[in-house]
């Protein structure tokens, strides 16, 4: 270890860090761990991991982060070095973990591999098991040393270190596996889905030092007033809009299990800063594909809780449902600027709070209206009208997001199997409201879905009808025992891995 750490001091000239090291650690600290393997010796070497690792190191360090990089990790010197991560880090810490290098799953477990791991063949899983650091055991030792927060970036989503020509190759899969099971306060990322590669470049010409994914990500990070997942959301967004333009499939996926939002870079604005004009053109905190925020209204007096409404789309049109906080007497409504407001009625219930009969909380529109504002007032309960209220209507992002909510609440339902002239699989159910899906893949007896299932396009005119020369099922093998399936929703979020069994 000492030999470790005279060469990390005489690269970073870091002495105060053995300070810290050797000293109890403080509360609330930020400290990083990042990890760049280039050199390996008896698997392909690689040639960006290292300049990853320095350029996270850079960004961490900006951050606030205390750093510790290390580079080209054999077996004994990554022990040595988790072992000085551990004591740098304490109750109530942030903890951040960097990889980029070889990985390689085997039977759903991740595996960091260092630079002196063995070849291997075909039987010999254990061999790279005991060569080999457990991501999982990452997590645990830092859930031991009560950190409130771990973020784990893992940049080794590359192809199978193992494969030899000629030779058969290790049973296991290059790059990892998602960790989907993560214990509370714990967010990990990976530079690409399952069986997906990540790319260090982007065609021969790209001179740039680090992957697509790391380039990317760093560059996220330091976006101010940005939260982890909005962090996250940009980043997948953008490296699959890069490994798009030369044809490749990257889409990175993420795993949260944060009990509240994480900042690296300062908070989101307050309402007053936000109003200042920017330096410049400031993206929005949360891009979601032409899906506004839930449609949270500026009351003129802002005393009053201004309502909000939620949007649904049927056969006859959409259901226009309105929340408002305060008892009311009546609510009345208009779309745009100008015209007479619309009462719209009562129900057959009475309100408790009023005593009276319950106004309508909501309106129908026909299933063509046009993007506009719904006025929306009403009286409240000492008889004083308040509003109006504008309500932005978007029809395209209240589709996606209606459709959504019903994917999220009805997961049990995305798969049937059906047994006519042989095994089939059903996914009618996606097909329904597959205007809010980007992607949807399926593993026939495996925990990875691996095959894409083609959907017809989205007709905002009529979503959910599935067109009459689609087929909503696959013909599975006769033996088939389940199948699983994740959704790449339009705005680049990814589901849940759910398994469906016959």
């Amino acid at each position: 270890m000492m030999r470790w750490l005279s060469r990390w001091l005489a690269i970073g000239g870091m002495a105060a860090v053995l300070v810290a090291l050797a000293a109890p650690a403080l509360a609330e600290k930020r400290v990083a761990l990042v990890v760049g393997n280039d050199n390996y010796r008896n698997v392909p070497k690689l040639q960006k991991a290292v300049n990853d690792a320095r350029t996270m190191g850079d960004t961490l360090k900006r951050l606030g982060f205390t750093v510790m990089v290390a580079e080209n990790q054999t077996r004994a010197a990554f022990s040595q070095t988790l072992l000085a991560f551990d004591q740098a880090v304490g109750p109530g810490d942030t903890a951040f973990f960097f990889y980029a290098g070889h990985g390689f799953e085997i039977s759903g477990q991740n595996f960091l591999l260092p630079t002196d791991v063995p070849p291997a063949t075909e039987g010999q899983e254990e061999l790279v098991r005991d060569a080999s650091v457990l991501a999982d055991r990452i997590i645990e030792r830092l859930q031991n040393r009560k950190v409130r927060t771990a973020i784990l970036v893992f940049d080794a989503c590359r192809n199978n270190p193992f494969e030899r020509q000629g030779t058969r190759a290790v049973a296991g899969g290059g790059g990892l596996a998602p960790m989907m099971q993560l214990p509370e306060g714990v967010f990990s990322i990976f530079s690409a889905g399952p069986r997906q590669t990540a790319l260090d470049r982007l065609s021969n010409n790209d001179d740039n030092p680090n992957s697509v994914f790391t380039r990317t990500f760093a560059r996220q990070l330091t976006e101010p007033g940005a939260n982890l997942v909005q962090v996250a959301q940009r980043t997948r967004r953008l490296v699959s809009e890069l490994a798009e333009t030369v044809r490749h499939k990257q889409i990175p996926v993420y795993f949260d299990q944060m009990v509240d939002d994480v900042f690296l870079n300062g908070l989101a604005k307050a309402p007053a800063e936000a109003a200042a004009p920017p330096a410049r053109p400031a993206e929005p905190l949360q891009q979601v594909a032409a899906l506004p925020p839930v449609q949270r209204l500026a009351p003129a007096n802002e005393s009053v809780n201004a309502p909000i409404a939620s949007f649904s789309r049927h056969n006859g049109g959409w259901s226009v449902v309105f929340s408002i906080a305060d008892p009311t007497l009546g609510i009345s409504w208009r779309i745009g600027e100008t015209g007479e407001f619309r009462e719209t009625g009562f129900i057959d219930t009475l309100d408790p709070r009023t005593r009276k009969r319950m106004p309508n909380p909501s309106i129908e529109l026909p299933a063509d209206a046009p993007a506009a504002t719904i006025q929306l007032r009403y009286v409240d309960a000492q008889g004083e009208l308040q509003g109006p209220f504008p309500i932005r209507f978007d029809p395209e992002a209240a589709l996606i997001r209606d459709q959504r909510k019903i994917l999220d609440m009805t997961a049990t339902s995305w798969l049937s199997f059906r047994e006519f002239n042989g095994l089939l699989v059903y996914y009618t159910h996606l097909m329904s409201y597959r205007c809010a899906i980007r992607e949807v893949r399926v593993g026939i007896d495996s925990a990875v879905p691996d095959k894409v299932l083609k959907m017809p396009p989205c007709d905002p005119r009529d979503p959910s009808a599935i067109p009459h020369a689609a087929q909503p099922y696959l013909k599975l093998a006769p033996a088939t025992k389940s199948v699983s399936v994740e959704l790449t929703y339009r705005d680049g979020s990814v589901s849940e891995i759910k398994s469906f069994r016959r």
